[in-house]
């Protein structure tokens, strides 16, 4: 393989967070154990990449960027019953979005596969491996348990010329899915299950969505991962924690076939509250009807988070926040929220957004006068400049700014109180309006015309300040208020159905909303904050044209203390 630097490896910044691998990769460096460092991304194409792959990208592909390497994109594709095109299109796009390039780096196992067959047969010859008659329940019986040896199978005895005929008509097609498989002749009393004669190769009359109808016998994982990073020259082989395991097989495959023998290190995956990790699992939830699809923004994959508003930089800022260590530990979901907080707080325009309207209408201002007011785009950065919001005699405000018998503590609007409306005028509850039901439709008001721009000439103070919308210019939306799939941090624990915890209010769909006029001209995939609401993100627009937008997050924690959703 080339040895050649490939600098299109780089992502955005380069992180300052050490770790042990880190250290091991500055250490092989200093000491001249490897001239160029070059790791891998070897996702499988069976599903779509999750945040716990995000964490793995960016420290592989970070490690290369950072010592000046390469990071290679890899996808073991090996079963093709459960892999599709589909994915592996979604991986490439989703590894692209998180900001990283493998450049003419991308490679596929698949690719390898007459390779790995002829390695197989140099096993075969060697006496290290065997075609095995048994099924695959007869296999797993005979395999023992952690504390009994395994029994030996009667087909370990053939020989190697045997054995290469069976194998040779395997590849021909000559017998039928599950009549056969080749395994590794090791060791049955081995105190590591994934030693006592591990399976290499098994027959799947099966298309694969790269290499075509060409096979019928196809390698299994173990037996074509640590050859595939082998010939890609691989020298930083990366995995997390349960492939610890299975290391030692990988070398023993490398050694027996006298190969370059890379060295794997593992560290702990991401286990991340309120969610599921399992690709299964999560394809479980896509084909159930649980969630819309593998996008579905409450899905803790790539695609999902990207479509609820998550920004590159908010997600490789949690994966340096969360370190790289070597034990398994959870991480609280209200971590990447926060994350995703602090990168918008800083990047996301301003709006104002009534998501539950109720009209109020200040009945001493003029019918047949608008006002225009100038509104900060952010706060503390005036280079995103300004915007002018209409006012009117009717505006919409949020129901739950209004209470007709306020509790202690409550300063917004109530019956016989001011308060102010953000960027405009100071406002009086002078009466109320309610339907035949007792709910309360409409809010009158008067307001302070000396009070333009929010202030009380006579230094009286104001202590409830609200957002609004003007009635005759606002634009009707759909907003998604999206909040975490489980209601529990560990759906999975204690061997329950994991299903049995999911938040059936984990998406709220407000389809009355009444937006600020400029948001009507938002672009799908922006981002802003909806001032006292949260951040939202701008989706395709709705069926009958109205825009969408989904919540990212709320402007703080809502969960608490003890994960209670407050």
């Amino acid at each position: 393989m080339e040895s050649t630097v490939n600098s299109n490896v780089s992502a955005p910044e380069a992180t300052a967070t050490t770790n042990f691998i880190r250290n091991i990769v500055e250490e092989d460096l200093k000491c001249g154990k490897h001239k160029t460092i070059v790791t891998r991304f070897p996702p499988e194409p069976n599903g779509y990449l999750h945040i716990g792959h995000a964490k793995s990208i960016c420290l592989n592909f970070g490690l290369a960027r950072d010592f000046g390497g390469r990071c290679h994109l890899r996808f073991d594709d090996t079963n093709p019953a459960k892999e599709d095109v589909e994915y592996a299109e979604a991986i490439k796009e989703n590894v692209r979005w998180l900001g990283f390039d493998w450049g003419k780096h991308l490679y596929y196992a698949s690719d390898y596969f007459e390779q790995l067959y002829q390695w197989a047969e140099q096993l075969i010859r060697q006496g290290d491996a065997y075609v095995e008659d048994l099924t695959a329940e007869e296999i797993r019986a005979h395999r023992g348990t952690l504390t009994e040896p395994g029994k030996e199978s009667p087909c370990r005895s053939r020989t190697s010329e045997e054995n290469l005929e069976l194998f040779r008509r395997m590849r021909a097609g000559e017998f039928a899915d599950g009549a056969k498989v080749l395994r590794a002749k090791i060791d049955m009393a081995s105190p590591n299950l994934n030693l006592r004669d591990p399976v290499m190769y098994r027959i799947l009359h099966t298309p694969h969505p790269h290499a075509g109808d060409k096979w019928c016998i196809y390698p299994m994982y173990d037996f074509a991962h640590g050859q595939s990073d082998s010939i890609e020259g691989i020298t930083h082989s990366v995995c997390t924690l349960e492939f610890a395991d299975h290391r030692p097989l990988y070398e023993w495959f490398l050694e027996r076939l006298g190969i370059y023998q890379p060295h794997q290190y593992e560290f702990a995956r991401l286990n991340l509250t309120y969610t599921v990790m399992s690709k299964r699992k999560l394809l479980q939830l896509v084909q159930d009807g649980d969630v819309s699809g593998w996008d579905d923004p409450r899905m803790p994959t790539l695609s999902g988070l990207r479509m609820r508003g998550y920004t590159p930089e908010s997600i490789r800022s949690f994966c340096d926040q969360i370190g790289v260590g070597k034990s398994d530990s959870w991480i609280d979901m209200s971590i990447l929220e926060e994350c995703v907080r602090n990168d918008l707080n800083i990047r996301a325009p301003r709006a104002m957004a009534v998501l539950r309207p109720l009209k109020l209408v200040i009945d001493n201002y003029p019918a047949d006068m608008t006002e225009e007011f100038e509104a900060a785009n952010h706060p503390n950065d005036p280079a995103m400049g300004s915007r002018m919001v209409p006012f009117a005699k009717e505006i919409y405000m949020e129901q739950d700014d209004f209470l007709e018998e306020p509790p202690k503590g409550f300063f917004r609007l109530a019956p016989g109180r001011e308060v102010r409306l953000r960027y405009a005028y100071i406002v009086k509850c002078e009466s109320i309006v309610k339907d035949e039901a007792g709910k309360i439709v409409e809010v009158h008001c008067s307001y302070d015309p000396a009070s333009r721009g929010g202030s009380a000439p006579d230094g009286r103070k104001i202590k409830g300040t609200i957002h609004w919308v003007s009635a005759p210019h606002a634009v009707k939306a759909e907003v998604r208020l999206y909040d975490r799939l489980f209601t529990v941090p560990n759906p999975d624990k204690g061997g329950q159905d994991f299903k049995t915890f999911i938040n059936k209010d984990s998406l709220q769909v407000l389809d009355t909303a009444c937006l600020e006029p400029d948001l009507a001209k938002a672009a799908p995939g922006s981002s802003y904050q909806f001032e006292r609401q949260g951040y939202f993100h701008v989706s395709s627009p709705a069926d009958d044209g109205r825009p969408v937008f989904n919540r990212t997050a709320t402007l703080r924690d809502s969960w608490g203390a003890g994960g209670k959703k407050e």
